[in-house]
């Protein structure tokens, strides 16, 4: 299971979903990822759903595989003396720990960052809070949908100012975990030199704001508060969904000679009054869209999206989530694994999102686990914790 990080041990000692995201990420990579979950209990996740799967006595979380592949489980009471010390000895042999306790939780379990570098000076700590560890506010609890209304998230997205929606995904968990895990491997490449590890620390509130980008500056600089206006670029035009016959479409025209290629291809002047820039057809976005809605009512989805493609516009359709897993684009792109499960059999799980020179496999492994049951590893994990003291 070679990878560019299989030798890196990670302790994730997190929950939910944007420590695991982020330790999943490492697995992705080869790193041997050993979840430490709560006896009887496990990660909060294994009790989200439905849907769930499997027998119906012990059923699995659907949303619990979504996060976890490329880990093992060991079940760990960090409460009692015996926890304390496999964890010890985990953080020992470790290379990167990953928490998202509420600020002060790990203290007074015993493990301060001072005590953890005591113990590895080496280890590179992963702490992920909801708002921060420090500020007025650094103590707060961090779900998903708090913070993407807290992080001014929500008010861009939906169809009007009136109606803020939430992303579809718990993005900022999502984002918490990618930036984490950017976060770590810098440090590991860090301390090749310095011989040292150190704490790598984000946030839900700092993922979302992370990703404001153009929206940001639209504010910081201009002094523009953006807003949410539904599915139309409120810089660029046209940008956004139309109407077909039979369906929906989105296109982009992120230029002027895009601009210009898609009204040839339908019969409008691209120098109407009005529309001749995109500055001129963002202050006319509502006139623009009539005009656009009405070029294309003749068509169905399929003949549209053929036009434009001839013309050189870029334009896709709507898909659900469905008929993304069954698209052959999708699966050529080694975004679906098929994993042998202990309880499930063989099930097919969402691949990682990155590959490594032309391999078939997405990640940089060349085999993938399967999210781990409670505590599926515990004689193994210390089995090596055994050896690894053996061998000082």
């Amino acid at each position: 299971m070679s990878g560019p990080l299989d030798d890196v041990v990670v302790i994730d000692l997190s929950r939910a979903l944007a420590g695991p995201h982020a330790g999943m990420m490492l697995g992705d990579m080869g790193a041997r990822v050993i979840k430490v979950e709560t006896p009887g209990h496990g990660d909060d996740t294994r009790g989200w759903g439905p849907p769930f799967v499997g027998p119906e006595d012990d059923p699995i979380s659907t949303y619990y595989l979504s996060c976890n592949r490329n880990k093992e489980s060991v079940t760990l009471d960090l409460k009692s003396d015996d926890g304390r010390d496999t964890l010890t000895r985990l953080v020992r042999h470790g290379d990167v720990l990953i928490e998202n306790f509420r600020p002060g939780v790990l203290d007074r379990l015993g493990f301060p960052t001072a005590r953890l570098h005591e113990i590895n000076p080496r280890l590179v700590i992963l702490s992920i809070s909801g708002f921060g560890h420090d500020g007025p506010e650094g103590g707060r609890a961090g779900y998903d949908q708090i913070a993407q209304g807290e992080a001014g998230l929500m008010s861009l997205t939906g169809s009007s100012p009136d109606e803020p929606q939430r992303v579809g995904v718990p993005i900022g968990d999502l984002l918490a975990g990618m930036y984490g895990a950017y976060g770590v491997v810098a440090a590991l490449h860090e301390r090749h030199r310095t011989g040292r590890g150190r704490v790598v620390r984000t946030s839900l509130l700092a993922a979302i704001v992370g990703v404001h980008a153009f929206q940001g500056t639209r504010y910081t600089v201009a002094g523009e508060v953006g807003h949410a206006q539904g599915n139309h670029h409120p810089s660029i035009a046209p940008y956004g969904l139309f109407h077909a016959q039979d369906g929906i479409i989105q296109l982009a025209c992120g230029s002027e000679g895009l601009w210009v290629k898609l009204a040839d291809a339908f019969g409008i002047d691209p120098a109407t009054a009005g529309l001749a820039t995109n500055r001129e057809r963002v202050r006319h976005r509502d006139r623009l869209i009539e005009i656009l809605e009405a070029a294309f009512a003749g068509y169905d989805v399929v003949t549209l999206l053929a036009r434009l493609a001839e013309a050189g516009v870029p334009a896709g359709e709507v898909r659900s989530i469905d008929r993304v897993y069954e698209w052959d684009q999708t699966r050529s792109q080694g975004l679906i694994l098929d994993v042998d499960h202990p309880v499930l059999g063989g099930i097919r799980i969402p691949g990682p999102p990155i590959r490594l020179d032309d391999n078939a496999f997405a990640g940089g492994r060349t085999e993938h686990l399967h999210p781990p049951l409670l505590g599926e590893h515990n004689e193994l994990v210390r089995a090596w914790l055994d050896q690894q003291d053996a061998d000082g």
